[in-house]
């Protein structure tokens, strides 16, 4: 009899274990997720990814981006990847993304290896890792199981972190996806690689104050002269510009060194130094003595896996899109 309790007993608490398992597996995506369905799903996104790098890196900082446009809007649920009017794609502050076709190769070929399986939006959280291990940043485990939305329109990407918020609106933001204030700093040091248009810092070079050179004062004055030449009063709006001066197609800490020189591209990220609440963070990614430093690497990944799962749809919620550009 105590030999059947003990056994029932033991039964029960497996039992409870997995469903415990079960629970949290349900609720939210794990590492290796697709280990038996699809175990090939990093190496194909990686391959493809790495190939499309070779003749263009310019789509590393370009799938970076896509991901962090995807899921500040409806979550990580490649809303942003589906074609038509109106959709997120149509959207101003996504007009210049870039790399879809990376995404819809990687498709292609994992429809081959495992029709039905992977989702898009899984694709895009693992291309946008390996963008970052392109660029000679740190990888990081992906955690997976994520499904695709059918919902996406270009109203909701109003709410996109902007070039011309404040700290406090820039705070606000990532605070409602869950982001607190060093996964901000740290999840805009994305910008280290990557370019953007003169038409979206250049009112910061001219008339921006009414004394002086009329260039935003926390601009060190020397680098105001250096963007005037790249960016003339009436030149030409959509010249591609190193939001990383010196370091733009390298993945490391340099970004936070401009922003201490004054010479952060945008206003959004120049701020970041100007206000107290974030500058700490620039600061200890910089090792300045007397402060705990941060390795920003490290915290990348992090934050980015965090980021990664805002409002992820899985389980039964969402579908696994056949082809990205369109739900089924």
């Amino acid at each position: 009899m105590e030999v059947s309790c003990f056994s029932q007993n033991v039964l029960l608490v497996t039992l409870l274990l997995a469903i415990a398992v079960s629970l949290v597996e349900s609720q939210g995506t794990r590492v290796g997720f697709y280990s038996t369905s699809c175990p090939r799903v990093e190496s194909i996104v990686r391959s493809t990814v790495q190939s499309h790098f070779g003749s263009d890196p310019t789509i590393a900082p370009g799938l970076l981006r896509m991901h962090f446009h995807d899921c500040f809007v409806h979550g990580c649920d490649a809303s942003i990847l589906i074609d038509g009017p109106g959709t997120e794609k149509t959207a101003p502050p996504n007009l210049l993304l870039r790399g879809y076709e990376v995404i819809d190769d990687a498709k292609t070929q994992l429809e081959a290896a495992c029709p039905g399986v992977v989702s898009c939006a899984d694709i895009l959280a693992l291309a946008a890792r390996d963008s970052v291990v392109l660029t000679r940043g740190a990888s990081w485990a992906v955690p997976t199981g994520r499904r695709d939305g059918t919902v996406s329109q270009a109203s909701d990407a109003a709410n996109l972190p902007g070039f011309r918020d404040s700290v406090d609106v820039q705070k606000q933001k990532f605070a409602a996806k869950g982001l607190n204030t060093q996964d901000l700093v740290t999840l805009v040091g994305g910008h280290t690689i990557g370019t953007t248009a003169c038409q979206f810092f250049r009112y910061r070079l001219y008339n921006f104050t009414t004394t002086g050179n009329g260039a935003d004062p926390s601009i060190t004055a020397a680098f105001v002269s250096q963007l005037q030449a790249l960016c003339p009063q009436n030149g030409d709006g959509s010249r591609r510009i190193g939001l990383d001066t010196g370091s733009v197609n390298r993945f490391d800490n340099s970004f936070f060194a401009n922003l201490r020189d004054g010479k952060g591209i945008l206003e959004s990220d120049q701020r970041l130094w100007t206000d107290a609440s974030t500058k700490t963070f620039v600061q200890r990614f910089l090792g300045i003595r007397g402060l705990l430093g941060l390795t920003f690497n490290i915290e990348f990944g992090r934050s980015m896996v965090k980021m990664s799962n805002i409002e992820v749809k899985t389980g039964t919620v969402g579908e696994i899109r056949k082809v990205c550009s369109k739900v089924n």
